[in-house]
């Protein structure tokens, strides 16, 4: 067998406090100087994801350096949640050491990419706002910009809970606990725990031995819902290098966009134009970009490897090579199943186009009479629900808590969710952009909230989601101070902000409208009494009421594409 690089475990490197922060070095076999690549990781630097990566880019002349966040596996000190703050942690520091050591090894021509997936891409944007001097380029994926925007102010219970048993396994090894692999975690968490935490009251009691080393920040993270821990939109104009954006439509983080838009808006004017966006049909992993994404194949385009799309930014960025695509953005269009190039995100082009909410007040179920056109409503009764946070609507997600294409059919016959629905489509509707709801709502509950999801109904009757949103009514004015409690018998107009998209309806397809007031364990159950979620251990049932009548037309808006060929 040839060999393809040079592998160098647990090097060790002195952060500037005098913490050993410990990095496997993947180095060309062959004799010379070459670019640096730098990836800083809570989830194991020897998982197989990441070796393969750096494996890749050694065997394509670049030395790769991945490296254990300071407080997890090989790696010393004392571990603290990114997303209770950047100001929390030490990784702005360690990031801009690690990019100045890696361009001081060996082999190393002293210029630096840092890259990585999620917790990886967040730690590289930390760093890149550090200013290291020797870092020429970022490729980052399956981080947003802003955690507000992605969170919508509202615990991801599902998704966080498991998040953090993974990363107790850890801790509970570095305090002498067994060593775990990833796998067995997992089954531990969906095979015995079976998801327990989720459903405890309150979540801030949970106790301290179930995310041991972890929970007393689990509990901090829970109080800072509306507080923008992230908000890497404040050091896009201190980030001096050209940028990579990657994510995916079904990516729950797809906020990763709002970093291509920030450095193009807020970043350096120097390096407008130089940086470049790419979203394709897939979820929030790095594994796999493969074509086939639950019940979906969206064709042979759709089929990537991280690496690859790494190694054409890296050779773009450190080694000079000429761009074959100049098009900064390129968008996969789903139901279409091509690569489109654009100049521009989001599209000015896009023609928002509302289409409204009609019943005869009994929209209830796929069964029911709701209906969506383009005719804005006269005089219509209003649809009502209940919504029993005891019995909340289950999210159709990966097992992992993560999005992806399902079939919405075991949804079908809940009374809880309101149903619109356009005709057949006559002729295919292309949808770039954001999409959003406009409800006018009411409830008998102080507090409540209202989930919208966008479904593409196919001729035989298949049913899969292509987007969804969620508003808080609390926070139905913003993040910064709660809004008055809602009064019963009131109309309050709310905006649902769903991911954007980018779609083809075929003809024949029917464009579908689900609106409830609950998507758990995607997101936590509002309790519907007005009290904080960590605290309160009580639940109470909401009368619901959606208004779609001339004084209040509820509706949906999509970014419609009046051309439909690729640019």
């Amino acid at each position: 067998m040839v060999k393809t690089h040079i592998l160098e475990e647990n090097v060790e490197m002195t952060a500037r406090d005098g913490t050993i922060l410990r990095s496997d070095v993947f180095r060309p076999v062959k004799a010379g100087r070459y670019p640096v690549l730098v990836s800083r990781t809570p989830y194991d630097k020897s998982r197989a994801i990441y070796r393969r990566v750096a494996a890749f880019m050694a065997s394509h002349g670049y030395v790769c350096v991945l490296q254990d966040i300071r407080g997890t596996h090989a790696s010393e000190g004392v571990y603290h949640l990114a997303r209770n703050g950047r100001q929390d942690t030490c990784d702005a520091e360690d990031g801009y050491d690690a990019v100045e050591w890696a361009a001081a090894l060996p082999q190393s021509d002293g210029q630096v990419c840092v890259w990585g997936h999620s917790y990886s891409s967040w730690s590289s944007w930390v760093a890149a706002g550090a200013r290291p001097p020797s870092l020429k380029a970022l490729f980052g994926s399956g981080m947003a910009a802003r955690i507000l925007n992605n969170t919508r102010g509202i615990f991801e219970t599902g998704r966080r809970l498991h998040w953090m048993y993974q990363q107790a396994a850890d801790m509970r090894r570095r305090a002498g606990g067994a060593a775990l692999a990833r796998e067995e975690i997992d089954t531990r968490w969906y095979d015995v725990e079976r998801f327990k935490w989720a459903w405890y009251l309150p979540l801030g009691n949970i106790p301290d031995s179930a995310f041991p080393g972890l929970t007393g920040q689990l509990r901090d993270y829970m109080q800072k819902q509306t507080v923008e821990t992230w908000g890497f939109d404040d050091i896009h104009p201190d980030v001096e290098v050209p940028t990579c954006t990657l994510t995916g439509w079904y990516d729950r983080i797809i906020g990763a966009i709002e970093q291509y838009e920030g450095m193009e808006q807020g970043g350096p004017d120097h390096l407008r134009g130089q940086h470049r966006l790419i979203v394709g049909p897939w979820g929030h992993g790095m594994a796999s970009l493969g074509r086939e994404l639950g019940p979906m194949d969206f064709g042979p385009e759709a089929a990537a490897l991280y690496e690859e799309l790494l190694l054409d930014w890296c050779d773009l960025q450190l080694k000079g090579r000429v761009a074959e695509q100049t098009a900064p953005v390129r968008l996969f269009v789903m139901g279409e199943n091509r690569w489109h190039s654009e100049q521009e995100w989001p599209l000015s082009r896009a023609d928002d186009t509302e289409f409204f909410l009609h019943s005869a007040g009994a929209a209830n179920s796929v069964a029911g009479d709701g209906r969506l056109d383009l005719l804005p409503p006269q005089d219509e009764p209003a649809d009502h629900y209940s919504y029993d946070p005891r019995d909340p609507v289950m999210s159709l997600m990966g097992r992992n808590i993560q999005m992806e294409p399902r079939l919405q059919a075991p949804h079908d016959d809940r009374q809880d969710i309101l149903v619109y629905q356009t005709a057949a489509l006559d002729r295919p509707l292309r949808v770039i952009g954001p999409v959003s709801v406009t409800l006018w709502v009411g409830s008998d509950a102080p507090d409540t909230d209202f989930t919208a999801k966008l479904v593409d109904v196919r001729p035989d009757g298949t049913a899969v989601n292509v987007t969804y949103g969620i508003v808080r009514c609390r926070y139905r004015d913003g993040f910064d101070a709660d809004a008055p409690p809602l009064e019963p018998g009131r109309a309050y107009q709310i905006e649902i902000a769903l991911n954007p998209t980018a779609i083809v309806f075929g003809q024949g397809h029917i464009i579908r409208l689900d609106i409830s007031s609950s998507d758990f364990p995607n997101f936590d159950r509002n309790h519907n009494t007005g009290l904080d979620f960590w605290s309160d251990d009580v639940l109470r049932v909401a009368r619901q009421t959606l208004f779609h009548d001339q004084g209040h037309p509820s509706r949906l808006t999509l970014p419609v594409i009046a051309d439909g060929n690729p640019t």
